[in-house]
């Protein structure tokens, strides 16, 4: 299994994708998830780049005894050890949910010093990036786990025998009702990667963030920086609005018919804005040694 050794604890790695192509560090949400939900989907992207993903301290197979405190800054000072480790400069970032907000923490930091500068980053449905756009999103998200169109789905599991004829489905789709309020249309929360959240995590690093607000920080982040948001998304678009404003090169991509989840909702058009940025940056990126193999 591939673990980082630079890093304070070891983190799980793993990549896909044509060696030699390049390569792309992929953030996965939560806090406190691991990278695995978002496969297959984010594969797509694997035709043309090498995607690398690591399970973020203290959760998935980068899992730990240690019960001091995950923060913010421990997943920033991680990410600026495990890119010159694995041989990723330039440094092209892509982070999704919470990895996006990493994403944006990592490049405050990186240009105060702490790190590697990204040369570029796409953040897809970043979480919000203060206290109070969170605050929003957390009561329009309990709003549409309590919506008339959830509690009937849930009846409608709960009546379907499906527990006693498959539990394996059955618990497919129970996850899946859990985070049906991501999606601006609730029926359309299928096929999705089961995972799990360490709440000892998310509660740490969310605490650690106390009254945030990253605006000003972004005005001193000059890489070109692509931002998608699904106009459906409970995370209020305005987030994404405003991290566009304060970032100095920065492009903002409106997923009208998507909510949270682009990978399912709207791929097609996720796939294809990604898709021309990193060849509109592609001067950006030019190819540096290999990472290691992958066991």
């Amino acid at each position: 299994m591939p673990l980082t050794t630079t890093t304070a604890v070891p983190l799980f790695w793993t990549s896909y994708g044509p060696r030699g192509a390049p390569r792309l560090l992929v953030l996965h949400g939560g806090p406190g998830a691991s990278h695995d939900y978002l496969l297959p989907q984010m594969l797509e992207l694997a035709d043309r780049y090498q995607l690398v993903f690591y399970d973020q301290r203290g959760s998935g197979q980068s899992r730990t005894t240690d019960q001091a405190p995950v923060t913010w800054r421990t997943h920033v000072d991680d990410l600026a050890r495990l890119g010159p480790e694995l041989g990723l400069e330039p440094l092209s970032l892509i982070g999704y949910s919470w990895g996006g907000l990493l994403a944006l923490l990592y490049a405050i930091e990186a240009y105060r010093g702490i790190g590697p500068r990204p040369a570029r980053m796409v953040v897809i449905d970043p979480a919000p990036i203060s206290r109070p756009l969170r605050e929003s999103f957390e009561a329009e998200f309990a709003r549409r786990q309590a919506s008339d169109t959830v509690t009937k789905l849930r009846e409608q599991l709960a009546a379907s025998g499906l527990r006693e004829r498959d539990p394996e489905a059955y618990r497919q789709r129970a996850f899946e009702l859990s985070v049906a309020g991501y999606f601006g249309n609730a029926e359309r929360a299928r096929a999705l990667t089961p995972f799990r959240i360490i709440a000892r995590i998310q509660k740490a690093v969310w605490s650690s963030l106390g009254d945030y607000d990253l605006r000003n920080g972004l005005t001193t982040v000059q890489c070109p920086t692509l931002i998608i948001h699904g106009r459906l998304d409970p995370i209020p678009l305005e987030s994404s609005e405003e991290a566009a404003r304060a970032l100095p090169n920065a492009r903002l991509v409106v997923l009208d018919e998507s909510g949270h989840v682009p990978y399912v909702e709207a791929p097609d058009a996720l796939f294809a804005a990604i898709r021309r940025f990193l060849d509109e940056t592609a001067s950006l990126a030019s190819p540096s040694s290999s990472p290691p193999e992958t066991t």
